[in-house]
């Protein structure tokens, strides 16, 4: 039996006025759990939202509260990043992902979220006559919301069913329709944790330059593959990155989850050189301004926030300095995602429920930050709204672009406590849904 009635869910999701619970976002979801903790008593297990469940960088908040003390404050950072944050983000790239991008190019954001939101929309101002953005989903969903605003159209297709050579018919199916004017994709991947390898990225990287479109690459969870080590800076294995393959891309790189800075919204847009320096008659005609790098910042940022905090951005060139350096390993610090969410598959396993993205190509996908979860092919917003009546929460994979039916969760937010009260009410949950009731 459930712990929560259904009816006090359905009442705050009318009070909401959210019209279907499968479609709802990550924040409305957050608001309806807790709506339902504070009506009911009840502690939640909140899978749904992404949100970093491990302490900030020390050398980050250290870092910041000296650059604070120093009376940053008051004065309004350089619009496209202050020197020692570009310096130490150009190194970062090449000490992580291997990748050869000069200072000038990496650009502070607030958030991965505004790096991709003015990728997106300086995307579709290069040619009138691409006019639409391809993920490869499952994806993010706040992305696609994103172009909603923008007014951009989208397309889309679940990687999973092509993986390896299957990709490049499916990518050039699109490509060669010649309206594409960006292609998204998150690796590892948000929701599933699959992880693109470098036949794929090659793929990715030379059809995007065959038929020049830019790749929008969202580092956000980079070296979180724990099936490799990737902890040491300047030696290989490196993150896997379509940079190898290509000079069309803008790579998000976030301090939120890599460095649990989420609150302080900082990220790094790190845009390759060759694509910094190109010129476009349609920038230049629109803004006075031809080159795509500085339109970048000193239009869409400019813009958008006048620029990132001025502390947040010395915390982040700190954090960055500390990891090039040696002297802060980050990727130790968030194996324990890993370890959490390899102790929350047993259990579902145990208890009547599956991992529906189970396969990372043809390997076992890796542990990580986000996992998906599935019972008995039950499609995902029914599922959703069954596991909110035992105190569960998660996102319903078609808000994802996912084909197949389930729910994403994180692992972020798991408590000590959280692993006895999740087997107790999964194991409920199957009890009362594993029941047959007789034919009449």
């Amino acid at each position: 039996m459930s712990i929560i009635s259904p009816e006090i869910i359905d009442s705050i999701v009318k009070e909401l006025e959210i019209d279907d619970i499968g479609s709802a976002s990550i924040r409305q979801l957050g608001a309806i759990v807790r709506a339902a903790e504070a009506r009911t008593g009840c502690e939640f297990i909140h899978f749904e939202m992404g949100v970093p469940g491990l302490p900030p960088s020390a050398v980050g908040v250290k870092a910041e509260c000296e650059a604070l003390q120093r009376g940053v404050a008051s004065v309004y950072p350089i619009i496209d990043g202050i020197p020692e944050v570009k310096e130490q983000a150009s190194r970062f790239m090449k000490a992580f992902v291997n990748a050869d991008i000069a200072p000038q190019c990496c650009i502070p954001t607030v958030g991965s979220m505004q790096a991709s939101f003015a990728s997106l929309m300086l995307a579709s101002q290069l040619d009138s006559k691409r006019d639409t953005v391809l993920y490869i989903d499952p994806g993010f969903p706040v992305q696609k919301m994103q172009a909603n605003v923008i007014g951009v159209k989208i397309a889309s297709f679940d990687i999973a069913e092509y993986r390896g050579k299957l990709l490049e018919e499916k990518l050039e199916s699109y490509f060669r329709q010649g309206n594409i004017c960006a292609v998204l994709y998150s690796s590892p991947n948000n929701p599933t944790w699959m992880c693109l390898n470098d036949e794929e990225l090659e793929i990715i990287g030379r059809l995007a330059t065959e038929y020049d479109v830019l790749v929008i690459e969202d580092l956000a969870y980079m070296t979180m593959d724990f099936r490799s080590d990737m902890s040491r800076p300047f030696e290989p294995p490196y993150q896997p990155s379509v940079s190898r393959y290509t000079g069309n891309y803008i790579i998000l790189m976030s301090a939120s989850k890599i460095f649990s800075y989420a609150g302080q919204r900082i990220a790094m847009a790190c845009i390759s050189d060759k694509l910094y320096g190109r010129h476009y008659d349609t920038l230049k005609e629109r803004y006075g301004i031809p080159r795509f790098g500085a339109a970048f910042a000193y239009v869409f940022l400019y813009s958008f926030s006048s620029g990132v905090s001025h502390s947040a951005q010395c915390a982040m060139a700190a954090m960055l300095k500390a990891a090039c350096d040696g002297e802060y390993n980050f990727v130790e610090d968030i194996k324990e995602y890993a370890l959490r969410t390899a102790r929350i598959k047993e259990i579902l396993q145990r208890n009547g429920f599956n991992v529906v993205y189970d396969k990372d190509d043809n390997k076992v996908v890796s542990d990580g930050f986000f996992f998906t979860i599935g019972y008995k092919n039950m499609p995902g917003g029914e599922l959703l709204k069954e596991l909110l009546c035992y105190g569960i929460s998660g996102i319903d994979l078609a808000t994802t672009g996912g084909l197949r039916n389930g729910i994403r969760a994180c692992s972020s937010n798991i408590k000590p406590h959280h692993y006895e009260l999740l087997e107790e009410r999964l194991r409920r949950f199957n009890e009362d849904h594993s029941i047959i009731k007789p034919l009449i």
